[in-house]
């Protein structure tokens, strides 16, 4: 009981951080992204590992995939997975709609040939269109893979709902849909104690994310449901993941939050 009550001490600091965030997602994004001055195991940004357990873990799930078709990384930020991922299909495209993550990225990945960026919003109606823009350019038409990481858990319903929309005519009928979310079941104080956080200290990357991006929920089977309707979307699998940030309580190794995945593909009537 007492740990519990000494846990809760940490909300009027929450508080106190949180409420200077940006109202507007799009700007708290691109701020965030802007003030980033490094991205690894040592650097700012709480959920880039700076390593490929992760992305290793999802390959077998990814075979899956149809591998002749190019692949999308939606919310990519600095294009860490966009990198990892790009040599198993014949190009990957990173989406982002923060302007300065799609800059970062293009930055780290200029030894990677078979990679390119796109700024969108895929929570806007017709969004699907820039994309289709992004692998016209990249020398790709027609259907594409899409791979989600950490997206959908920031977005409320309706955003969910949206982007789901928009992959409908990215994937066509022959691309398929991966995402991994945080699953993370508590509330947002367990969450940020779960990462570390202290009454009397909170990481560094994560007071940084706290500060300034909205407050992330939870996304898994019930969610996708919701999100991914079975009149528009047919469950290939699902499962529990494993969720990685950089490291924070050993520095050793990366935190790992409970998360979900899923493999879907475009309903297909019989």
């Amino acid at each position: 009981m007492l740990t519990a009550f000494r846990k809760y001490l940490l909300v009027p600091r929450l508080i106190r951080l949180s409420s200077g965030a940006p109202k507007d997602p799009q700007t708290a994004w691109d701020q965030y992204w802007g003030k980033v001055r490094s991205t690894g195991a040592d650097g700012d940004v709480l959920w880039d590992s700076g390593n490929s357990h992760e992305a290793e873990s999802y390959l077998p799930k990814l075979a899956l995939l149809d591998a002749d078709l190019p692949l999308v990384d939606v919310g990519c930020g600095n294009g860490s997975f966009t990198r990892h991922f790009a040599p198993h299909f014949p190009h990957a495209v990173g989406v982002d709609y923060s302007a300065n993550a799609v800059e970062r990225a293009r930055r780290e990945s200029q030894e990677c040939p078979t990679t390119s960026f796109a700024v969108a919003d895929l929570t806007a109606p017709g969004a699907w269109r820039t994309v289709g823009t992004a692998l016209e350019e990249a020398g790709f038409s027609g259907d594409a893979n899409v791979f989600i990481r950490g997206v959908l858990h920031v977005l409320d319903r309706k955003g969910r709902a949206a982007l789901a929309a928009n992959l409908l005519p990215v994937v066509g009928r022959r691309g398929t849909v991966f995402l991994a979310e945080t699953n993370f079941r508590g509330t947002p104080v367990d969450y940020v104690s779960h990462l570390g956080a202290t009454r009397h200290s909170i990481p560094a990357p994560l007071e940084w994310a706290i500060r300034g991006l909205p407050m992330p929920g939870r996304f898994g089977a019930a969610q996708r449901r919701k999100a991914f309707p079975p009149s528009d979307w047919d469950l290939v699998e699902e499962g529990a993941a494993n969720i990685e940030t950089r490291p924070l309580s050993n520095p050793g190794r990366p935190d790992v939050i409970p998360g979900y995945f899923a493999i879907l593909r475009p309903h297909q009537p019989n």
